[in-house]
């Protein structure tokens, strides 16, 4: 198998996807050999997966099985496979990257990657380094940091990348980042234009942090798009426009309109011009959503039973005026109103028995009978006045076929905010779609971190449920399995869904990765020895 070092993994979507291509044989064709990830739930949820992924997939043991159904505890479970539990402790590693006074050494860094990766000529780098300074959100917020590397640590933090690459030199690299990048600019020149020559030629890059006497022996990369087939300058290197970068995942199988910038480079030694990602039909939410159990919205301020649940919902018809309102969004709030039930499952819970979760969309992908149900399913407390909200707004996308902004909201359902309203009384154009229903036939909106924080964004299709999402319909729509369980408490599940890139995503480019490893089965080792020989000088700094 082919190793991997995984660095800033989240909860491992990334690698998640290139450890479930498998050959003929179903075996794996790639190794996760070395995770790093700093955030406490994030680690241990990929410690989990680690774990699980010790065995062959048809002999998983029944103790996870239990565990994800809450028969067991997490220490129960290790003490049963401890042989296996070493392994997966070993493998993902909790610490900090960069040059912050929490972050580990250089030094312990190389230790850990030469130990992993043992005498392997060819290996791949994954991962992407925290983005939330180079976000479009983070710079309009925060414009006294702009890319100051000096007040905002994880700006510089893609150095730590570019230092694995100059020393160790992966014959292939992933890197993932938010859209954002390209927009992104320092005092000297583009951030994206800069990232990539850095990338292409990380020995020059980071040159700057060693002694003049250091060699590295990292030939550099060629930056490939996943998604645009180059031309070839005179010199051999791919000639891409910075948006050839960006993949639009709902092109690719993934439901949901995620657009991130990944990045493929192959060692200069290495002559391999890889394919590009196959495009395909928009999924609609509801293929991977509308299997799984029904649940009703939590209420936060008052008594939370479902006969409140279902009191306040029915309130509705009373909050609006009904007769102000399009004949037929009435229409359709009364029919939805007239079969409201409270669900058999209640709010749900982290395990809920259910015979029939499997998606229409790819039920090889997610479904796993084993389970016995499905995990992470349980909504999220919201205010009476939310509910309101939630109701006509999945009401109204059913008739108009697209998500109301605030000025297409009754002005009893407004929030009393100050931003929403002008001194005049009018509605203002701040966020005006702060909430927002995903379209049961059209992917989701991008599933971000901030889906831990309120869930207005993210409003079930379905009046009779009138709820934000839960935990595990965002790791479906970003295309988790269902037996991928997310540990720590819900605000950290959410977190850790948000900020993954989409395994079925990352499955695909392992698809054109594995090519690229595949021509390079009977070359020969010559970049071994001098990655060794550096490593030594290296210790010596």
């Amino acid at each position: 198998m082919i190793p991997i070092i995984d660095i800033f993994a989240g909860p491992g979507g990334l690698g998640e996807g290139f450890c479930s291509l498998m050959d003929k044989d179903k075996k794996r064709h790639f190794k996760i050999s070395l995770s790093i990830e700093k955030d406490v739930s994030a680690h241990q949820t990929l410690t989990l997966r680690s774990f699980f992924r010790q065995f062959d997939l048809n002999k998983v043991p029944e103790e996870y099985y239990r565990f994800v159904r809450g028969e067991i505890l997490l220490d129960d479970l290790y003490k049963a496979w401890p042989e296996q539990a070493s392994a997966a402790r070993d493998e993902a590693w909790m610490a900090t990257l960069g040059d912050g006074t929490d972050a580990v050494s250089d030094k312990l860094v190389d230790e850990k990657i030469r130990f992993a990766l043992k005498n392997a000529s060819h290996w791949l780098l994954i991962g992407g380094p925290p983005c939330q300074a180079y976000s479009v959100v983070g710079r309009n917020r925060r414009k006294d940091v702009f890319l100051d590397e000096s007040k905002d640590e994880r700006v510089g933090l893609y150095k730590q990348y570019l230092r694995i690459l100059a020393v160790h030199n992966p014959s292939v690299f992933v890197m993932e980042n938010v859209k954002g990048l390209l927009s992104a600019e320092t005092k000297e020149s583009p951030v994206f234009s800069k990232i990539l020559t850095d990338l292409a030629d990380p020995v020059k890059a980071y040159k700057p942090y060693l002694k003049d006497t250091f060699k590295l022996p990292c030939p550099g990369y060629k930056i490939y798009s996943l998604v645009v087939k180059p031309e070839f300058d005179e010199n051999g290197n791919p000639i891409l426009r910075q948006k050839d970068y960006v993949i639009c995942t709902e092109k690719h199988g993934i439901p949901q309109t995620r657009h991130r910038i990944i990045l493929l480079g192959i060692r200069r030694d290495i002559d391999f011009v890889p394919d590009v990602l196959e495009e395909m039909k928009e999924i609609g939410i509801s293929r991977v959503l509308a299997d799984l159990p029904k649940l009703r919205g939590g209420l936060s301020k008052i008594e939370d039973t479902d006969t409140a649940w279902k009191r306040t919902v029915e309130q509705t018809r009373k909050k609006v005026r009904l007769e102000k309102i399009d004949k037929k969004i009435k229409r359709e709030i009364l029919k939805e109103l007239s079969k409201l039930t409270v669900p058999r499952q209640g709010r749900g819970s982290e395990f809920i028995k259910y015979k029939n979760a499997i998606p229409k969309y790819l039920p090889e992908w997610f479904t796993d009978l084993r389970i016995g149900g499905v995990c992470n399913h349980s909504s999220r407390g919201h205010m009476e006045s939310d509910l309101h909200r939630y109701f006509y707004i999945s009401c109204f996308a059913n008739i108009k076929g697209f998500s109301p902004n605030l000025d297409d909201l009754p002005h009893e359902l407004l929030p009393s905010h100050q931003n929403v309203f002008k001194k005049d009384g009018g509605v203002t154009g701040k966020f005006p779609d702060r909430f927002r229903v995903q379209l049961k036939d059209k992917p989701s909106k991008t599933i971000t971190s901030h889906i831990s924080q309120d869930g207005h964004y993210y409003i079930h299709y379905d009046p009779q449920q009138c709820r934000s999402l839960t935990v595990r319909e965002a790791a479906r729509i970003q295309t988790f399995p269902d037996n991928y369980f997310f540990c720590g408490p819900k605000t950290h599940q959410f977190i850790q869904v948000g900020n993954a890139v989409p395994p079925l995503l990352a499955n695909k480019i392992a698809g054109i990765v594995i090519k690229i490893f595949k021509n390079q089965k009977n070359k020969d080792r010559s970049l071994l020895i001098p990655r060794v020989n550096a490593l030594a000088e290296l210790e010596a700094i």
